[in-house]
């Protein structure tokens, strides 16, 4: 059985997460590597989490419902094409149906077939010219919902080890560790989901985590940072 890659709800679930939790953590560090006190750190976390969760949301959004509009915009012009020219119409499908391996007779008796079925044909054209299925659309409310929660996810987990009031090394490990293994999770489910080589798949996500948190703790460290 195949699995459903349509509606693009998969793509919003793991980008949610992984955009999450490699932007935040990297953010942590920053403030970390800055010198900035557990109250600091927390703030820009929590704020982090919530701001780009609304961004990744509202990004989703406003992408999936453009998109989908273009596609209602296109679906609409090739069914004023169907009514205006369906001589032409048939023809420009037997010809899709011959490029897929039929005979041109047959072919032809196909094409016939379909475009006696308006809304059938007005599908077929759409999927075969197009390359979409009308009656498939992503819904962006939910690919919206399912990021913003799976962006928060990401993103809050290593700010756990800042709510209390310690500050230092301590937290800065804890919240690399969490990266590190919410990282590997995210790599073994694209592994698992697309059947790759799960090590490699894991080994590129951590590595994506850790190169994010040295280049903004170094960059924290470098400038500094000086709360009153």
């Amino acid at each position: 059985m195949h699995r459903s890659v349509a509606g693009g709800l998969p793509r919003a679930a793991v980008f949610g997460v992984n955009d999450g939790l490699v932007s935040n953590v990297s953010l942590i560090l920053a403030f970390a590597g800055g010198g900035a006190g557990a109250s600091v750190v927390r703030l820009a976390g929590i704020a982090g989490a919530v701001a780009g969760a609304i961004s990744m949301a509202a990004g989703e959004w406003v992408s999936i419902s453009a998109q989908n509009e273009l596609i209602r915009r296109e679906v609409e012009v090739e069914r004023r094409e169907l009514e205006r020219h369906p001589v032409a119409e048939t023809a420009e499908l037997a010809g899709m149906y011959e490029a897929h391996g039929m005979e041109p007779d047959q072919a032809q008796r196909a094409a016939a077939d379909v475009m006696r079925q308006p809304d059938e044909a007005l599908m077929v054209h759409a999927r075969e010219e197009l390359g979409v299925d009308p009656e498939g659309l992503a819904s962006p409310w939910k690919a919206a919902a399912l990021s913003l929660v799976c962006f928060l996810v990401g993103a809050l987990a290593p700010v756990i080890p800042w709510l209390g009031s310690s500050t230092g090394t301590a937290p800065t490990l804890v919240s690399i560790a969490i990266g590190v293994v919410l990282a590997g999770v995210v790599g073994a489910l694209i592994a698992g989901f697309a059947e790759r080589p799960i090590v490699r798949s894991i080994v590129r996500q951590v590595l994506i985590v850790l190169g994010a948190c040295a280049v903004t703790y170094a960059i924290g460290q470098l400038v500094g940072v000086s709360v009153s």
